[in-house]
C-alpha cells in the first residue's frame, strides 16, 4: 500500500497528515497512532516506521488507520510541546473522523500520555492502547532547560527563543497527568503494552496506568524489548489483536 502524505491548515500552521483508507464493508470505526518523541535529527525514527505501521494495521485490521507528523516533526510547522501536541491530536481526530466518529488511540511512549489525555475528554475515543508509555512525565523536567536543549537536538523545537518560559513549557508535560486520564476512562478498554528492558521509561509504568483503569484492562509485558515497539513483531501483533477484539 502507498499512501501519499497530506498537509492540512492545522492550529499552529501546516500539518502533515497520512491515513489509509477504509475497506470496503469496515465498521464505522477508525485507528489513530499517536507517535512518540523522535530520537534523531530529522525525525526518520517516527516519520519513517509509522506508516509502514498504519499500512499494516490497515490492511490486517480491516479500519482506516491515521496519523499526523505532530508540530515541530517531519515537515510539520510550529515547535514542539504538550499542549500543542495534545491541539494537534485533537484537530486530526476532528477531521479525520468527524463529530459522529468512532476512534481508537494507539499511542507510544509520549504518545500514549497524549492518547490518554483525549480520551479522558472525549468520548469518541472507544479504546486507548499504550505502547511503552509514560506515567510519570513529571520525571522528564527536573531540568526544563536541558530538555529543550534536547528536543532542539532533534529539531522539534527549531525557532529561536521558544518556548519563552521553559518551566511552563516543562510543566505541560505534568499537566498531561496519564495516571489520571486511564482513571477516567471509565468502561472503555485499554491495551497496556511494554518492553521488560525499557531502559526509558521503567517498567513500573504499565503497573500504574493498568492499575488506574476501572475498565477492561489487558497488560502485556514483552520480554527483553526495549523502549521502541513500533517494530517490534510482538508488540505490533498484541495491537493488532486488541484492536481487533473492539471492532
Amino acid at each position: 500500500m502507498s499512501v501519499p502524505w497530506r498537509l492540512l491548515s492545522g492550529p499552529a500552521g501546516l500539518l502533515r497528515s497520512y491515513s489509509t483508507e477504509a475497506p470496503h464493508g469496515a465498521p464505522p470505526l477508525a485507528l489513530m497512532l499517536c507517535h512518540e518523541l523522535p530520537r534523531w535529527r530529522d525525525g526518520a525514527d517516527v516519520a519513517g516506521h509509522f506508516p509502514m505501521l498504519a499500512d499494516r494495521l490497515c490492511v490486517e485490521c480491516g479500519l482506516q488507520v491515521s496519523l499526523g507528523t505532530l508540530r515541530g516533526l517531519g515537515g510539520s510547522e510550529g515547535d514542539f510541546s504538550a499542549s500543542g501536541w495534545l491541539e494537534d491530536l485533537r484537530f486530526l481526530v476532528d477531521h479525520e473522523i468527524g463529530a459522529e466518529g468512532r476512534v481508537l488511540l494507539a499511542g507510544f511512549g509520549l504518545g500514549g500520555a497524549l492518547a490518554l489525555r483525549l480520551a479522558s475528554e472525549d468520548q469518541r475515543v472507544r479504546g486507548v492502547a499504550t505502547l511503552a508509555a509514560v506515567a510519570d512525565p513529571g520525571s522528564w523536567v527536573a531540568d526544563p532547560a536541558r530538555l529543550v536543549a534536547s528536543c532542539r537536538a532533534t529539531g522539534v523545537i527549531h525557532t529561536p527563543g521558544f518556548p519563552a518560559d521553559p518551566a511552563a513549557w516543562a510543566a505541560e508535560l505534568v499537566a498531561l497527568e496519564p495516571v489520571a486520564a486511564a482513571s477516567m476512562l471509565g468502561d472503555r478498554p485499554l491495551l497496556v503494552v511494554h518492553g521488560s528492558d525499557d531502559r526509558d521509561v521503567p517498567l513500573l509504568a504499565a503497573s500504574q496506568l493498568a492499575d488506574a483503569s476501572a475498565g477492561p484492562v489487558d497488560r502485556r509485558i514483552i520480554p527483553g524489548a526495549g523502549h521502541w515497539l513500533q517494530a517490534d513483531p510482538r508488540a505490533v501483533a498484541t495491537l493488532i489483536g486488541w484492536t481487533e477484539r473492539q471492532r
